[in-house]
């Protein structure tokens, strides 16, 4: 396989680790990125191993969702990112079942009105979308509430295959 390797600086990862979860998983996230050429196009993804697009759709999902929940997620252009990828089966994999069903749960949702809220829109009328698709609160409440525990359950799995994610540079 000719993917190209994501690199991380051993002195950076443990500075971040000393930070924190979030900090610690944005060393990977930047450095998949980086390989990936920053956009997640169909031929970056194809660069890019499972365990590296799932942490960051990981990512992306608990970026948008906790700042605006899944309808800003699928608006702003994530929803088969998440929904039509085998994202849930990854996360059941690496041991995340609750996330994994919350993203079965909500893909029906998802299918239904994607294409109206992925539609270009005015920040009035994203706004009104809340109020008009309000079957994704409980989605969005469930991921908040969890947010944390689910987050340090991806950095524990990362921690404990960095190799599936990228290769610690030593040097200093």
């Amino acid at each position: 396989m000719d993917m190209k390797e994501a690199i991380v600086k051993d002195a950076e990862l443990r500075t971040a680790a000393s930070e924190g979860m979030d900090a610690f998983l944005q060393v990977f996230v930047d450095a998949i990125r980086a390989v990936s050429g920053g956009e997640l196009t169909a031929e970056a993804m194809a660069e890019l191993n499972a365990d590296q697009l799932t942490l960051l759709a990981y990512v992306a999902m608990r970026d948008e969702v906790m700042d605006g929940g899944l309808i800003q997620l699928i608006h702003n252009g994530y929803g088969g990112f998440i929904f039509l990828n085998p994202f849930a089966k990854m996360l059941k994999l690496w041991g995340l079942r609750d996330l994994a069903k919350l993203v079965y749960d909500a893909y029906p949702l998802y299918k239904k009105y994607h294409e109206e809220i992925e539609r270009d829109c005015s920040d009035d009328e994203f706004m009104a979308l809340f109020e008009r698709f309000p079957d994704f609160d409980d989605f969005d409440d469930e991921f908040v509430e969890n947010e944390e525990e689910w987050t340090a359950a991806v950095a524990q799995f990362v921690d404990e295959h960095i190799e599936r994610f990228a290769r610690i540079d030593k040097d200093e």
